[in-house]
């Protein structure tokens, strides 16, 4: 009967994901259509367990019944059972834990600190890990490792020439990875164009004092690819910004070469800027090619 309930708490765990509109903060919702189908599988596999389980307990009672005895006394051994409860209880122990932390834990909205914590690298944290699906990705997406080589210049020639033919380039939560991407790929041929978007300010104590980063938090796939993305922007001399502090900025692409990281990078020169409120939604998602 256990685990039906096991069951039964998956399948709450991802409905109510899905209702309550958290699942963004764990998968890119192009995707959605998949955990969905889980949900739809695992209430199916539900309904069968308890089903069993009753069937089960209907035909015991009725052998009981039948032929005057009990478990203990019907040639039934339980050494095997009471040698394997506690393997039993690890088990169902580790499948209880997701259930009971995604339905009663909050959920944590990644900040600042989490770069702080993480470190800051640059193109991609390299782990001990070869895995490169298991790179943890800053600054500049890289989806690279989704396609082969050819396969990967064909994507990204044909995304440039969504961004490249304008002058002014507005990227918002819809394209900010795609269009990230692109400047990254081809610097020189955005230089010049004006470029505007938001995010939350991080300041890395190694860069000059003009410079910060505007960040967003985004899902290529999933949470497990999950990056903090955006650029380096000199900021304006009577500018403020804090740590955490959203705004939205527009300013003009150039190119430098940053020391901390030694490589060329994109850079905007803000000459436009607001405070914004923190979006509802603050996970930006690569979308679909």
């Amino acid at each position: 009967m256990f685990r039906a309930y096991i069951l039964l708490g998956f399948t709450i765990l991802l409905a109510q994901l899905h209702i309550s509109g958290d699942i963004t903060k764990y998968i890119n919702m192009k995707y959605a259509y998949l955990s969905k189908t889980a949900a739809i599988i695992l209430g199916f596999l539900t309904v069968i367990q308890m089903i069993i389980v009753f069937q089960k307990e209907h035909g015991k009672h009725n052998h009981n019944h039948e032929c005057g005895c009990n478990e203990s006394h019907c040639g039934h051994d339980h050494s095997k059972d009471e040698n394997t409860w506690w393997k039993r209880t690890i088990a169902y122990t580790l499948f209880c834990f997701p259930i009971i932390s995604g339905l009663f834990f909050p959920i944590a909205m990644l900040d600042s600190d989490i770069v702080k914590a993480k470190g800051f690298h640059f193109p991609v944290a390299q782990p001990e890990s070869k895995d490169p699906f298991m790179n943890r990705q800053f600054l500049r997406p890289d989806t690279s490792i989704y396609y082969a080589k050819e396969g990967y210049r064909e994507v990204m020639e044909k995304e440039k020439k969504q961004f490249v033919t304008k002058d002014k380039i507005a990227l918002d939560d819809a394209n900010f990875l795609k269009g990230m991407e692109v400047v990254y790929n081809y610097p020189g041929e955005f230089t010049g164009k004006t470029i505007s978007f938001k995010g939350f300010v991080f300041r890395d104590d190694s860069a000059k004092k003009e410079q910060y980063f505007l960040f967003r938090f985004g899902i290529i796939h999933c949470v497990a690819d999950s990056g903090v993305y955006g650029m380096l922007v000199k900021k304006p001399e009577d500018a403020q910004w804090k740590n955490d502090e959203w705004i939205q900025v527009e300013g003009t692409i150039s190119t430098e070469f940053y020391q901390p990281f030694h490589a060329n990078i994109p850079v905007l020169k803000v000459t436009k800027w607001n405070t914004v409120e923190s979006p509802k939604e603050q996970y930006v998602y690569r979308g679909a090619d």
